[in-house]
């Protein structure tokens, strides 16, 4: 069995989700933030850079949102094959998600890390500027590629937990992202709402009853969000 490293409605809710929806057992263990346990010499030593998730596997553990997408995807036949036709599209979503998406969205979390607090109102313009151009990106490839970006999938649910931190932050920032303007991105988001394994690990996570069409702030019954 599988061992996933969480806090609440971090990147780990992304593996969480796949896992569930793909019916893989595994259990999870808590990295309390509210302690700074990612910066434990524990911790470090499973995922150096002290990111959420780590997924531990019998040959050991794995760090990264992507690599461990991947590695689910290879196993646990969640995406297409090397061989498959649908193999370079499913590598190219991947990759723009987990180094391009997810990473400029990370900016908009943390820009006390990226610009000095005077520029932080135009740092967040830009960033957000550019994830919308993000989101249209997603948006066309969902609509061409809807195995590929379906619910309980990979990159379905990469997009979706995505989408709802964008709906969310910065918690104290005007909003910046309006979901109708994603039609079939919504539509994902409802798809993966009515999903059983949703509605387990919101109630876990303290998300609410409707994470991605409504989001709300979490209230996790354990651990920190930040």
């Amino acid at each position: 069995m599988y061992k996933l490293h969480y806090a609440p409605d971090n990147a780990s809710l992304i593996i969480r989700l796949v896992l569930d929806g793909a019916g893989i057992p595994y259990r999870t263990a808590l990295v309390d933030r509210s302690k700074r346990q990612q910066d434990s010499a524990t911790y470090r030593a499973l995922s150096p850079t002290g990111l959420i998730p780590v997924l531990e596997i019998p040959a050991g553990p794995i760090a990264e949102t992507g690599a461990i997408l991947l590695w689910l995807s290879d196993t646990h036949h969640l995406g297409p094959g090397p061989a498959e036709a649908d193999r370079p599209i499913f590598l190219q979503w991947l990759f723009f998600l987990s180094n391009t998406a997810h990473a400029d969205l990370r900016q908009i979390f943390y820009p006390h890390q990226y610009a000095p607090v005077d520029g932080h109102a135009a740092h967040l313009e830009i960033m957000s500027t550019r994830m919308l151009r993000h989101f249209g990106l997603l948006e066309t490839a969902a609509l061409q590629h809807p195995k590929l970006f379906a619910a309980g999938k990979p990159l379905g649910v990469y997009s979706m937990v995505l989408a709802r931190w964008a709906q969310l932050y910065p918690v104290n920032g005007p909003r910046w992202l309006d979901m109708a303007d994603f039609p079939t991105l919504a539509a994902l988001g409802r798809a993966q709402e009515a999903r059983v394994e949703t509605r387990v690990i919101a109630r876990a996570e303290g998300l609410g009853p409707h994470p991605f069409s409504r989001p709300e702030q979490p209230n996790p019954p354990e651990g920190s969000v930040l």
